[in-house]
């Protein structure tokens, strides 16, 4: 099922997701889309004339319309798409409570990150963007031990309410992070789930600190992302020029008006607040934490249709961090779906738009000559897909572009 760096791999008249009506010929070598070429649609074979893709010279020098060998009765209907990207994850977490992880013996949440690492990538997400809990050295210990070639940009430690004290302070905490090795540093500029109502979004850091903070890594070449539910630090995260925003249930329709024009990044993460809300669901979370999810819920859907209606660019992310949700990650399209965008938009979010908010769009998250072949195999039209279960139960292969040993940097 998983496809390791192919040395040589092709696919006859193999239809790629979201494009109706088209087959292609396509070409991976050593890793990397090499052609991508539409083959000739079947009611124009032996037709004169044709001036598609396949145009060969016969021997009168005319040319001659030519299909490729295969392409034109396949064996199997195919499809094809870029590997999921997930912008917002958890892979060294292995409980909902952080005390429940401590319990565990070291050896037992390796084994556990690494069936993390695995179960993340036969559901077809090929990048990660870890959101805070593993460093990059970890990151580089699963791939070596486990065979798991997942690449995952990492923030390493994620910084809240304890680091709100001063820039002085916030100084030494951010060198910490940047010596991981890490390319992203995360601000918990709100609280969360686990935050009454009346004071979630109220803000951790005072508005020098917030802004010290994305000053200082941006002066240091690393991307910053925020967590926050809404209300004023996403005024200041507009201002200050973060990459991304998470969450942002309580977006209001002005700001998603101005995070449109400051091109900055909506990744909503809603599937898990639906998840967390329901109390016979496989969280389980107390009745007090459902319900603020199930708050959280309801207000995400506005929040989206307002960031849809001003133009924000949207990234796909869950926020899983269990067992019991690694590898379910394409629940995130049905509900990005439910709340109002179209199959278009939610797998752009999870492709080549996930792939630009990375700063990765020049070679990831499309399939195109020249890009990393990481893709995801189908044996039925994703885009007609009717839920998640169903996509993910049609999944032929995942194919990873890099090996692990440049995944790990050869370390």
């Amino acid at each position: 099922m998983l496809n390791k760096h192919p040395e040589a791999l092709d696919y006859k008249a193999i239809r790629i997701a979201g494009i109706e009506g088209k087959r292609y010929d396509i070409s991976i070598r050593d890793g990397r889309f090499t052609s991508v070429k539409e083959t000739v649609p079947e009611e124009s074979a032996g037709q004169a004339g044709y001036s598609g893709e396949w145009l060969l010279e016969g021997e009168s020098g005319q040319p001659e319309p030519v299909q490729p060998a295969g392409a034109a009765i396949p064996q199997a209907d195919l499809w094809i798409s870029p590997g999921i990207i997930d912008l917002h994850t958890h892979l060294a977490w292995t409980d909902f409570d952080h005390a429940d992880q401590l319990k565990r013996s070291s050896g037992e949440v390796e084994a556990m990150q690494g069936a993390a690492f695995g179960a993340t990538l036969r559901t077809g997400v090929t990048t990660a963007r870890d959101a805070g809990g593993i460093t990059p050295q970890t990151i580089r210990h699963l791939v070596r031990s486990y065979g798991h070639p997942l690449r995952v940009e990492t923030s390493s430690e994620m910084l809240g309410s304890a680091d709100a004290l001063g820039t002085k302070f916030l100084e030494g905490r951010l060198a910490e992070i940047y010596a991981t090795g890490a390319g992203w540093v995360k601000i918990m500029a709100t609280g969360g789930l686990g935050a009454p109502a009346e004071k979630v979004l109220d803000p951790v850091f005072s508005e020098e600190e917030f802004n010290f903070i994305v000053r200082h890594a941006h002066a240091h070449q690393i991307k910053v992302l925020v967590h926050t539910w809404g209300g004023v630090t996403i005024d200041w995260s507009i201002r200050a020029g973060v990459e991304s925003i998470e969450h942002g249930m309580f977006l209001t329709a002005d700001q998603a008006g101005r995070l449109a024009e400051s091109h900055t990044a909506y990744v909503s993460t809603a599937s898990i607040y639906r998840i967390a809300a329901d109390p016979s669901g496989v969280l389980a979370l107390p009745q007090v934490i459902c319900d603020r999810a199930a708050r959280a819920a309801e207000a995400h859907s506005r929040a989206i249709g307002y960031a849809r209606s001003a133009g924000v660019r949207f990234g796909f992310g869950t926020d899983y961090a269990t067992p019991a949700l690694h590898g379910y990650n394409l629940q995130e399209l049905d509900t990005l779906l439910d709340y109002g965008l179209t199959r278009a938009e939610a797998w752009h979010s999870a492709t080549s738009g996930a792939a630009e908010i990375l700063g990765r769009g020049h070679d990831l998250g499309r399939i195109a000559e020249g890009y990393l072949a990481d893709a995801v195999i189908w044996n039925a039209d994703p885009f007609q897909a009717r839920s998640a279960d169903v996509l993910r139960e049609s999944i032929v292969s995942v194919i990873t572009g890099e090996t692990e040993a440049e995944l790990t940097g050869g370390r």
